[in-house]
């Protein structure tokens, strides 16, 4: 039964965070009451997703302020607090654009900052409802009343939001009006965060899916399995460019081949204006222990080296269309944000 779902809640002084490193095992939450906890969390991917870090170094910057007056900072102690929040993951801009969102509010005190912050998760809730209102909107109008076969690719939904999702967020509208034949899962290597989060909020929703290897992808695609895709954003350039979790542009180039449209779903905050293309987006890179082990378990050869981004970088020209809360940019016929 579908059930509603929150991956990160202020509550009694303090950030309450839904594990994403232990679902779908289990379903804890971790309460965060100090900045170095948060810098873990965000670093860990305890919490991730580009809404949802928005939010949290919105809320950040209050649990900052709630420290420093616990502990006696300096001023000068808690910007550099701060920034070490809004710098803990470099490619996401909505992480730095939520801490600069409330920072200016630090002179008016806790409270001004909080409830800055709590707008800032209701606005994103409302984002979501928008973006797949328009999605969706857009898919009927290309499909009609045909049920349709969906791929996705990472998690995109109310794990990576503080609402039902960006691109499964259009997933889950398209589900409520009976327009979702089936959605392949990518499975998301290395963190699995398809087949761990993904499948598991499609179950939770009752959304019919199967998770697919990264490596399927392509072929699911090309075979004709797939009406269309759609992925998340953690940072958009003005022409276009979009960076999203890594092996997105491998799922882009086979629709393009394929001649079917793929969407990049996300809210107006993650477009970048002062990025004219995605050559000057930051990529993040992981530990090589993410490639060379699963779990506990070596599964490499001892000091081997990897190439493991985190990311990487869709151009403009293999994307179909930028969906946001605001607007659909139909970026295959000209239009740039």
């Amino acid at each position: 039964m579908s059930r509603d779902i929150e991956a990160i809640i202020w509550s009694e002084g303090a950030i309450r965070l839904l594990d994403q490193t232990k679902i779908p095992v289990t379903e804890e939450y971790l309460t965060i009451d100090n900045v170095d906890l948060l810098i873990d969390a965000i670093a860990r991917l305890v919490v991730r997703g580009a809404p949802a870090l928005g939010v949290a170094g919105a809320y950040g910057v209050a649990l900052a302020i709630a420290q420093a007056e616990r502990e006696a900072w300096s001023s000068q102690a808690l910007e550099a607090a701060i920034d070490r929040i809004r710098d803990a993951r470099p490619t996401a801009v909505n992480l730095a654009w939520g801490v600069n969102q409330v920072r200016d509010l630090i002179p008016s005190g806790f409270d001004a900052v909080l409830s800055a912050a709590h707008g800032i998760a209701q606005d994103d809730k409302n984002s979501c409802d928008a973006m797949a209102r328009n999605g969706a909107d857009w898919l009927a109008e290309k499909f009609g009343s045909k049920k349709i076969r969906m791929l996705t690719h990472c998690n995109t939904g109310s794990l990576a939001t503080a609402g039902i999702g960006t691109a499964l967020g259009v997933i889950r509208e398209m589900h409520r009006r009976n327009l979702v034949e089936e959605v392949l899962a990518d499975e998301t290597r290395p963190l699995l965060q398809g087949s761990r989060l993904t499948a598991w909020e499609l179950s939770v929703s009752g959304i019919p899916f199967r998770i697919e290897p990264d490596g399927a992808a392509a072929t699911a695609i090309l075979s004709g399995m797939v009406d269309v895709a759609l992925i998340g954003a953690d940072r958009i350039a003005k022409n276009g460019d979009t960076a999203n979790k890594i092996g997105s542009l491998g799922v882009a180039l086979a629709c393009k081949e394929a001649g079917i449209p793929f969407l990049v779903v996300a809210p107006e905050s993650t477009v970048d204006r002062t990025l004219e293309n995605g050559n000057s987006i930051v990529i993040e890179e992981r530990p090589d222990s993410e490639i060379t082990h699963f779990g506990d378990h070596q599964v490499a050869p001892v000091g081997a080296k990897t190439f493991n981004p985190a990311f990487d970088v869709t151009p403009s020209r293999f994307i179909t269309a930028v969906v946001t809360d605001k607007k659909i940019y139909e970026i295959s016929q000209g239009a740039t944000l």
